[in-house]
């Protein structure tokens, strides 16, 4: 169990290292204008726009985690 736990805290350290990329055709266009500000703030919108289906996910996940932790418990109540 504490191996899992490692691995996702490492994964996730590691997700912002491997999300720090623009889309190619972005990308190409931002990098012939020259202009570096615009590229990195384009960059972060990006980056804005991507995170919130993951929270929403993460969110569901964890409530369904919940709700079968909750009956799991329940159930060993009974027993």
């Amino acid at each position: 169990m504490k191996s899992k736990i490692k691995i996702s805290l490492f994964l996730t350290c590691l997700f912002p290292v491997l999300a720090g990329a623009q889309c190619a055709m972005c990308r190409a266009v931002l990098e012939s204008s020259g202009n570096k500000g615009q590229a990195e703030a384009i960059n972060e919108g990006i980056m804005y726009l991507m995170i919130w289906p993951y929270i929403l996910i993460g969110g569901i996940g964890f409530f369904v985690w919940w709700s079968l932790r909750k009956k799991s418990e329940k159930t060993s109540e009974i027993n």
